[in-house]
């Protein structure tokens, strides 16, 4: 019988909620949800709506105000290697070589330069960077910069990834062709990955479970299962399953976004009469 993969996320009624007394804002409230180990999981849902908070409080940057979060059994109370993070803007060292960044954690934890110079140069292989070791961040593209973000965090071998809008800034081809790459590496590896996104078509691209959350303070709104084979490619965006998860999805979004916006005006000869 094989081990149960590491990595299991379980949050059991969180609530975090900032400021005090008058100021205070409740970012999200009873979020209950379990995410298995080795399993990727998409948070979507209107700007606001706390994804980027808890994604905050998995990785310890934040504590819940209630309720628990915990990792493979173990509260979750501060940052800790067992959890690698990729933010939507890189946050390479700029002064560093590309090899450099990705060695760093490794360096930090004390393992020897032959062996973390190694194991950084693999993973960058494995992002397509090899042969750009040498290079600083300022010379790299966008999806340059956040390949070497992904190698950084997956040389350290987390249990968790986790991953706040990472192909946001980029452009539409570069994004899929990031989906694509990060969906390979996933393949081989599979850490638990917990990805923030707005757009619903990444979502639905990358994730087996896809969590909608409602505006705030964000709770579960509906988590959907993603029942589209693996491995997958762009050509399955046109096919009737995605489509129709696709719609799903968008009028929950659009429900959620509605009720902070609320309902569009007609004409501007409309909005100028309601003023």
């Amino acid at each position: 019988m094989s081990a149960t993969p590491s990595g299991r996320i379980v949050l059991d009624d969180v609530g975090i909620t900032f400021g005090r007394n008058g100021d205070r804002v409740e970012a999200v409230r009873r979020i209950s949800c379990a995410i298995a180990g080795g399993e990727f999981v998409c948070l979507l849902g209107p700007s606001g709506c706390g994804k980027s908070t808890l994604l905050n409080a998995m990785a310890g940057f934040v504590l819940p105000t209630e309720g628990s979060l915990t990792l493979d059994g173990e509260p979750v109370l501060r940052p800790g290697a067992d959890r690698g993070m990729v933010f939507q803007h890189h946050s390479l060292f700029p002064w560093k070589t590309v090899l450099a960044n990705v060695e760093f954690g490794l360096k930090m934890r004390g393992m020897s330069a032959h062996e973390r110079i190694g194991l950084a140069r693999t993973f960058l292989h494995a992002v397509g960077l090899g042969g750009f070791e040498k290079h600083y961040p300022a010379q790299l593209s966008g999806g340059m910069q956040q390949r070497v973000g992904i190698a950084r965090v997956l040389v350290n071998n987390p249990r968790v990834m986790l991953m706040d809008e990472p192909f946001g800034a980029l452009d539409a081809q570069t994004r899929l062709m990031m989906q694509e790459l990060l969906l390979q590496i996933w393949q081989e590896v599979r850490t638990t990955v917990v990805f923030v996104t707005h757009d619903i078509d990444e979502a639905i691209f990358m994730a087996d479970r896809i969590v909608v959350m409602t505006s705030r303070p964000g709770e579960v709104k509906a988590e959907l299962k993603v029942n589209l084979p693996r491995p997958r490619s762009p050509e399955m965006m046109a096919d009737a399953a995605f489509v129709d998860l696709k719609r799903i999805c968008l009028a929950m979004v659009r429900e959620e976004t509605l009720k902070v916006m609320g309902p569009l005006p007609t004409s501007l000869a409309a909005l100028r009469r309601s003023r």
